[in-house]
């Protein structure tokens, strides 16, 4: 896939931009006769849709309180209520507020469902209202209720495209789902045709892409999005990984952007930069009390061996945070800080208490369970501890380290199936980071001869690394051959976010 835009904008599109940036200035309504209710971009409410993607929560909440008595049948401000909740309970997993804010949903909907037919906003704030619900459905384990709004929300966006071709917002939120959709492994596929829903990867990105260049409202969102899809499910693009790195710089008072150009650039094994964003976050009462920033330094000072320092941000997090996820992992990583700097019996305290505290929903919290039970079953030994390090300074981009550190042992260092699938994994992984692609290969191709059950996500990242390799050799067969291996592995703790890139790999191959 060619992931390079074309920013050159004619003199057409420009004039279009210009013309809807000033009536967005200003603000607009729906035009209907006798119309009850409309959609009216007031300048306190476009403020409050900006700052909430700031997270600067309590400021958007109080502009859309001054505005909610003289702005009655304006259902831009359910549609804010809305997306101000969902950024609260993504971030603060409030099970409480959840049950409470939850039980507006319905009424929210029936208010944007006053507006007439004829307004191109009453399907798409509909759907978005559906989509901000599934995400957050999603989050807190409610999968079928999760999976029946994004259907519903689908559905609503195909009509008002159909009803509306020329209203670009709703580009934006479709653009989302073709991608995802797009993305689900071949043997969920019949789900999404049974259901009428249709998936593009390209073609999902390309709307989004335009309502980032003719859209100036929802530009920063579907931007954002735009940026993600390829963080997570893709590959982020040499422009892209520029724009990361400007955009905190550009917007210094958004914590969102912060945020998630310090995940992104750990995510990619740039650690030290993303420690530095993360330490230039705005905080304070302006902003969303926002816990998981000090996991975050946790998870960089554990992967620079700073084992003391990672300890007492971990435990920072877990004195501040009040939701659910994350709390096995904090545990493991307590464990780890302690054990992985010989403190083997402080340690054991923290081993402990995976099981007995926090859910198992995400992938990080599953996997923290399974190795909490190995170790307390005996199945992992002292010898992993170098292969902890390692994998710790490899996924930090602490390359030099986890080099060094695998350096000291070979295969024959260790025992069961598994940990040699793990050395030679890990093998692999550093020497590709650090740009030696073609000697990683041996290593990779050892970790799936002998990837059995029990090693089973080993084989399969091995598979999925290989496929990216064989794909920037342009080796087309050989990449396509190693993504389906590497969804062919069934039941390990990386099974959702492998198959989902090797799928979406896949569907760019034509397959």
């Amino acid at each position: 896939m060619n992931w390079k835009s074309n920013w050159h904008i004619s003199v057409t599109a420009f004039l279009r931009q210009a013309m809807l940036a000033l009536l967005l200035a200003c603000a607009f309504s729906v035009q209907a006769e006798d119309l009850q209710y409309d959609v009216i971009f007031t300048p306190k409410l476009q403020k409050a849709y900006f700052d909430i993607q700031k997270l600067r929560l309590p400021s958007a909440r109080a502009l859309i309180n001054a505005e909610r008595n003289t702005e009655k049948t304006n259902a831009f401000i359910p549609y804010l209520d809305n997306y101000a909740d969902l950024h609260y309970l993504l971030i603060s997993e409030d099970k409480e507020a959840y049950k409470e804010l939850s039980q507006l949903e319905n009424p929210r909907l029936q208010a944007i469902g006053n507006l007439p037919d004829n307004s191109p906003y009453k399907r798409f704030l509909q759907a978005e209202i559906r989509l901000h619900w599934a995400f957050a459905k999603l989050k807190f384990g409610n999968e079928v209720s999760g999976s029946w709004e994004i259907i519903k929300a689908y559905k609503l966006l195909e009509e008002n495209r159909k009803r509306f071709p020329d209203f670009l917002p709703t580009l934006k939120s479709l653009g989302l789902l073709h991608v995802l959709i797009g993305s689900i492994p071949e043997n969920y596929g019949w789900v999404a045709k049974i259901l009428g829903l249709k998936g593009n990867i390209q073609n999902g990105i390309n709307e989004l892409r335009i309502v980032e260049k003719e859209v100036p409202f929802f530009k920063q969102e579907a931007e954002l999005i735009d940026l993600l899809l390829h963080a997570y499910t893709l590959q982020l693009s040499p422009a892209q990984q520029t724009r990361l790195r400007q955009w905190p710089k550009q917007q210094p008072d958004n914590l969102l952007i912060h945020f998630f150009a310090t995940t992104v650039l750990m995510k990619e094994g740039k650690s030290d930069e993303a420690a530095q964003f993360l330490a230039d976050a705005p905080s304070g009462d302006p902003y969303i009390s926002f816990p998981f920033l000090e996991y975050l330094k946790g998870e960089i000072s554990l992967q620079k061996g700073n084992y003391k320092q990672a300890g007492e941000h971990y435990t920072s997090f877990l004195k501040q945070y009040n939701g659910f996820n994350y709390i096995k992992d904090s545990n493991l990583k307590l464990f780890m800080s302690h054990w992985l700097n010989d403190e083997d019996q402080q340690a054991n305290v923290y081993i402990k208490k995976v099981k007995a505290a926090g859910s198992a929903i995400i992938e990080a919290d599953q996997l923290a369970e399974r190795i909490a039970a190995e170790f307390l079953s005996g199945k992992i030994s002292p010898r992993q501890k170098i292969l902890y390090k390692a994998r710790y300074a490899t996924d930090g981009g602490y390359l030099k380290t986890a080099s060094s550190l695998m350096e000291t042992v070979t295969e024959k260092s260790f025992i069961s199936t598994e940990e040699k699938a793990e050395f030679n994994y890990r093998k692999g992984r550093i020497l590709q980071k650090s740009g030696q692609a073609a000697a990683a290969i041996p290593y990779y191709n050892r970790a799936l001869t002998i990837a059995q059950q029990e090693a089973a996500g080993f084989g399969a990242a091995s598979a999925l690394q290989l496929g990216y390799i064989f794909l920037e050799k342009n080796d087309k067969p050989n990449a396509i051959a190693h993504f389906k291996k590497a969804m062919a592995f069934k039941k390990h703790e990386y099974k959702n976010s492998i198959d989902n890139k090797a799928r979406a790999a896949l569907t760019t191959l034509g397959q």
